[in-house]
């Protein structure tokens, strides 16, 4: 095993001994199975937006990078990437240490056929709750195909932002305050969806078009 690679390891399970307060602490874990995944797990410029806009973006949360120095906001998540096949000695030490560490729930997004990170890391850190993310279509039934007992909520190809939510909808059990984002949230689709609908019947389809293009 690499010293860097034993580094981590050894960093979640003191991370895991500490007794911090759990406004310290991150509320969710993003985990991918490599870098590659970014732009599927946490959304691109050029794409579908993703698990790192839904959390900022949209609900006020904020990337947590350091244990001894966290951000201000009550609500935070981390990512890294941690590799089923590669590094399965890594992965085990990030789920089997998540929840000392303060994390809540989970969300894994792995791509190719063999995408093992969400059910593995589901394995290991059960109670908590694992959202799968099939980075690729291809990666569909590897994510979702847990064994009775061995439960794995998924969402569909790539919508990481739509595990994001859902994790949130977790913790909302809990926090009135994520509980009403959630609902603003909800709210401003509405609103969304409302004007295109009042501006499509007032313009009629073919003012409505160029003043889309």
């Amino acid at each position: 095993m690499s010293d860097d690679i034993d580094s981590l390891r050894q960093a979640l399970r003191g991370e895991a001994q500490r007794d911090r307060p759990t406004e310290d602490t991150p509320e969710i874990g993003v985990v991918m199975g490599s870098d590659s995944d970014l732009d599927v797990m946490a959304g691109s410029e050029s794409g579908r937006p993703g698990a790192y806009d839904a959390l900022t973006e949209q609900l006020d949360f904020a990337e947590q990078t350091s244990y001894d120095d966290p951000p201000d906001s009550r609500f935070t998540f981390e990512t890294v990437v941690v590799s089923a096949h590669r590094t399965p000695g890594l992965m085990y030490a990030y789920a089997e240490t998540a929840e000392d560490r303060g994390l809540d729930v989970i969300i894994a997004g792995a791509g190719g056929k063999s995408a093992d990170l969400p059910n593995m890391t589901a394995s290991i850190a059960y109670p908590l709750p694992v959202i799968g993310v099939p980075v690729q279509e291809k990666s569909v039934d590897s994510v979702i195909g847990m064994p009775q007992g061995a439960p794995l909520t998924a969402v569909d190809t790539g919508k990481s932002f739509n595990a994001a939510l859902s994790a949130v909808q977790y913790l909302a059990r809990q926090h009135d305050e994520l509980r009403d984002r959630l609902v603003e949230y909800h709210e401003g689709l509405q609103d969304g969806v409302a004007e295109v609908s009042r501006d499509l019947h007032e313009l009629g389809t073919p003012g409505f078009r160029r003043r889309n293009e």
